[in-house]
């Protein structure tokens, strides 16, 4: 397979709300440099996959929102290949859609999804697993996707049961299960045969096509009536998308395929989905907080995250232990870390306050 017959599409839609108030609807997570490492999460994306993939063969899918901001942090890559949708349908639409934009340039094609916002410590390890997933799917008709070897029975996440056939590199999918309650995720654990869904997806744009018309074929109707590529592109899809399904690309085609095959992979991976786990992914001093300031005294305070958006202010933190504690332009947020998930809840509320809108 020649590698000018590699694809990538990076979605990047998400408007993040459990990273608020340093996420809002105008500069999502994927967007910031959530953990401060001089990179935001998309770059570091686009930095990853562009080792060994093109940059004109990127393509970058988002809110049309969001199609200035990914063209400012991601200057190469070529400005026609920043897609925005007109409206939020979750995973299944967009990927038919640029798989649609991908075939059209090249009918050979074979493609990586990737989200936006996640973190690959072992960005090596990462690149040999989505090239054997390449060839893989270029050779076979197979619905391709890394499965991440698990740490500990994770409530937050999907998982992927394989049927152990063999010892190899690549498993066939049994089922996917949305997220588990905690007792079912420990048993998960305990069988060995599962893995957590990263939502990173290779396949053909034929393999992808032919799901799509035998799983989704309504959908695959309403995308067939746009030209891509095309002046009219734009104004067809804006006419199409209100009446697209809502659904995500899990439920809707690998749920119910059976061309599905998984490798797992470990790569020290994090979806970022919560404070915490950017606590977890991030650099501590001697009393375990997560903080890079220049200006900051803390006293009897252990195991917090702290982020500023002015890092010239001064901090003086004293007893406080295992808190968030994320200071904006526009908002201040105080919170125990084990109430992270409760984050969106506040945001709701906060909306529902007169004028709450504009700390959005």
């Amino acid at each position: 397979m020649s590698k000018s017959d590699r694809y990538c599409v990076i979605m990047a839609g998400g408007i993040g709300s459990r990273f608020w108030p340093m996420s809002t609807q105008k500069f999502p997570k994927q967007f910031q440099d959530i953990l401060g490492v001089g990179r935001t999460m998309i770059q570091q994306t686009y930095d990853r996959i562009s080792k060994i993939i093109p940059k004109e063969n990127i393509f970058i899918i988002t809110n049309k929102e969001y199609v200035e901001l990914s063209h400012q942090q991601l200057p190469e890559v070529p400005q026609e290949n920043i897609v925005g949708e007109p409206l939020l349908k979750n995973t299944a639409p967009c990927n038919l859609y640029m798989a649609n934009k991908i075939a059209e340039i090249n009918p050979n094609a074979t493609m990586i999804v990737l989200p936006a916002d996640h973190l690959i410590l072992k960005e090596q390890t990462f690149l040999d697993k989505v090239e054997l997933a390449f060839d893989l799917a270029a050779k076979h008709e197979y619905l391709v996707t890394l499965g991440i070897t698990p740490t500990r029975p994770d409530t937050g996440y999907g998982y992927i049961q394989f049927v152990d056939k063999k010892d190899s590199d690549y498993y066939k999918v049994k089922t996917f299960t949305e997220k588990p309650i905690l007792e079912i995720a420990k048993s998960f654990l305990e069988s060995g045969d599962f893995l957590w869904n990263a939502g990173i997806f290779i396949w053909s744009v034929k393999s992808i096509h032919h799901a799509f018309e035998t799983y989704l074929p309504e959908m695959t109707q309403h995308f067939m009536a746009c030209e891509y590529n095309a002046d009219s592109e734009k104004s067809c899809i804006e006419l199409i998308y209100p009446k697209v399904q809502k659904i995500s690309i899990d439920n809707g085609i690998l749920e119910k395929a059976k061309n599905v095959y998984v490798i797992p992979a470990d790569l020290g991976w994090s979806d970022l989905g919560t404070w915490t786990s950017v606590y977890e992914n991030t650099e501590k001093d001697e009393n375990r907080n997560a903080v890079k300031l220049k200006h900051i005294l803390t006293y009897n305070s252990k195991g917090n995250v702290i982020r500023l958006k002015n890092s010239n202010k001064a901090v003086i933190i004293d007893g406080l232990k295992d808190y968030i504690i994320v200071d904006t332009d526009k908002a201040l947020l105080i919170c125990p870390r084990d109430h992270d998930q409760l984050i969106k809840e506040y945001v709701l509320d906060l909306k529902n306050l007169k004028k709450g809108d504009k700390f959005m």
